[in-house]
């Protein structure tokens, strides 16, 4: 019987290969009222052991910036990550980050309300408005009324550092 690793454990290959790690990448999605063809744009920042933050710049939810309490897995270390993470809104988000490949691949588990309501989740959580708004989406509809998204996104640039994300402090609450 295996035992899974603790998170003292995959701290070493966490620094290396994650920390304070940025990435822009897109997704070749579709619209969801069309159908048309378009580039999903997000920007991720694994920027401690347990935060992330992001942006998203098109899509659906483009307009929205964000960070949250995250989840690391070491799948194969200096080549697969998974991070996992739960939105005010009420959706849940897995992302697998292919370092080899340079290839994220996701699984997004949309609130009805974030879903169905994609403009309500616009804004940056630093502000209070915003902020409670989403909460309210997380309200709509029950746990199994959900919209699942998978998709695989071609990541553009890697660096390190906040590039045009803002820092954030470890000490705020994340939903």
């Amino acid at each position: 019987m295996s035992v899974s690793p603790t998170r003292e454990s995959i701290m070493p290959q966490f620094d290396k290969d994650l920390r304070d790690l940025h990435l822009l990448y897109d997704y070749d999605a579709q619209n969801p009222q069309t159908g048309a063809p378009e580039k999903w744009r997000y920007e991720m920042w694994f920027f401690s052991h347990d935060r992330i933050v992001y942006a998203i710049h098109g899509g659906p939810m483009a307009g929205r910036k964000n960070y949250q309490t995250a989840t690391y897995q070491c799948i194969r270390p200096g080549e697969l990550w998974q991070c996992n993470w739960l939105e005010e809104t009420g959706t849940i988000c897995s992302l697998v980050y292919d370092l080899k490949l340079n290839k994220i691949t996701t699984l997004l588990g949309f609130s009805i309300g974030h879903w169905a309501n994609a403009d309500l989740a616009h804004g940056d959580k630093r502000n209070p408005q915003d902020y409670e708004r989403w909460r309210g989406l997380a309200k709509q509809g029950t746990q199994i009324d959900r919209y699942l998204l998978s998709e695989q996104a071609d990541i553009l640039e890697t660096f390190h550092g906040k590039g045009d994300l803002e820092p954030i402090e470890e000490s705020w609450p994340t939903f």
